[in-house]
């Protein structure tokens, strides 16, 4: 175990006494070193690491840098467990055959939505294994919700209750019917939590959480750009068209995703916006800058203009990437998702950044680009927000 930081040593020295544990470490805290030496350390003498499909290769070599796992590994995509039957059964067959495997869930957030036939799959393959850990940057992305599935996961025994009674346990929640014709509408909102201490008396045992500490810092600036008059016209058509749409009276969130992706697309290449690239790269290298793109279009082009930066796309590169070797970041397109956008400026700010990292906001003159920067500051979903708003108050905001 030598040349680990504290917060690994601490992390380890914590988890070891238990066959399932959770290392809840902000990315770039060093969260894969603590998971291997943790598994090198069990009698296991095979291990199935689990962990999001682009970030494999990736994972590997960080585990070679460290000296490798012991015994049998076998790698696996979360996705591909939950898309392919032939890739699932070889996994669960893989415990089938052998009682001493060690799993490790990477990313343990991505199956936190119970409906999901990965969440189903990934729980069932669980139980075929004594030992186990989870690894996140943080256990929650939208509520408290999103705990379960993980603990599940880990061992039944941890809550030792099911999702319908940790829900009523912890949340305090209002239901609301809505009848419309026929059709009769139910919707939770959760107003706030309740027996925290018992929770936590529940999980402390499994759980060790670490913030990032760096002895360098993190700069947000804001980019104004202005939307050319066609963008804008278009992005006041769209807005005009879904705001008459009965659906957002019904309250549906996919009308109001599928309106604001399609007004935020309207402008996201527009002329002024590149031109503020332009000039913030005469101020800053290009070769030192990840630039974050929300749409094939916006990505396409400045890969296209800004052929030395580092161009990459939200839901594929977000995670697991490890490029504290930039030093600047420019979000071209904004996001509604507040874990997502933390999880981007993780690119950089981690273990190993030697210098302050510096971030731009790309930001343009109309309502949307003010409601998701609400959003993210509130650390809201687009589905909380429109949950909140009545159509007159969408309608004025955007």
């Amino acid at each position: 175990m030598n040349g680990l930081l504290t917060r690994q040593k601490d992390c380890i020295q914590h988890l070891l006494k238990w066959k399932v544990g959770a290392v809840f470490m902000d990315a770039g805290t060093g969260k894969t070193r603590a998971a291997m030496e943790i598994v090198n350390t069990s009698p296991c003498e095979n291990v199935i690491w689990i962990a999001p499909l682009r970030t494999l290769d990736n994972l590997k070599a960080e585990i070679a840098k460290w000296g490798g796992l012991q015994g049998k590994v076998e790698y696996f995509g979360v996705e591909s467990i939950g898309m392919s039957d032939r890739i699932y059964l070889s996994v669960y067959n893989l415990l089938s055959d052998s009682k001493n495997t060690f799993i490790v869930m990477d990313e343990s957030l991505k199956i936190k939505n119970l409906e999901a036939k990965r969440t189903k799959r990934l729980l069932s393959l669980s139980r075929k294994a004594e030992y186990k850990l989870i690894l996140n940057g943080t256990p929650l992305s939208k509520n408290l919700l999103d705990l379960w599935s993980q603990m599940e996961f880990l061992d039944h025994r941890i809550l030792n209750m099911n999702y319908t009674k940790f829900k009523k346990t912890f949340c305090d929640y209002t239901v609301l019917t809505k009848k419309t014709g026929r059709k009769v509408r139910t919707r939770e909102f959760i107003n706030g939590y309740e027996n925290i201490d018992y929770l936590h008396s529940l999980i402390e045992h499994y759980v060790y959480k670490c913030d990032l500490k760096l002895n360098v810092s993190q700069y947000y600036n804001t980019v104004d750009y202005d939307i050319g008059k066609e963008e804008k016209e278009e992005y006041y058509n769209i807005k005009a068209l879904f705001l008459d749409n009965e659906m957002l009276e019904y309250r549906n969130n996919n009308i109001f995703l599928e309106m604001t992706q399609k007004m935020q697309h309207a402008y996201c290449c527009t002329a002024d916006k590149f031109a503020k690239v332009d000039e913030l790269f005469t101020k800053i290298p290009q070769e030192d800058t990840i630039i974050f793109c929300k749409y094939i279009d916006s990505r396409t082009e400045c890969e296209r203009r800004y052929k030395e930066a580092k161009v990459l796309s939200y839901q594929k590169e977000a995670f697991g990437l490890n490029l504290q070797h930039y030093q600047y970041m420019i979000f071209f397109d904004k996001i509604w998702d507040y874990a997502l956008r933390m999880q981007a400026t993780r690119r950089t700010f981690r273990t190993g950044q030697e210098s302050d990292c510096i971030y731009y906001d790309m930001t343009g003159n109309v309502g949307l680009e003010d409601m998701i920067d609400s959003n993210i500051e509130k650390k809201i979903s687009m589905t909380e927000y429109f949950k909140q708003k009545t159509i007159e108050e969408i309608k004025t905001e955007l």
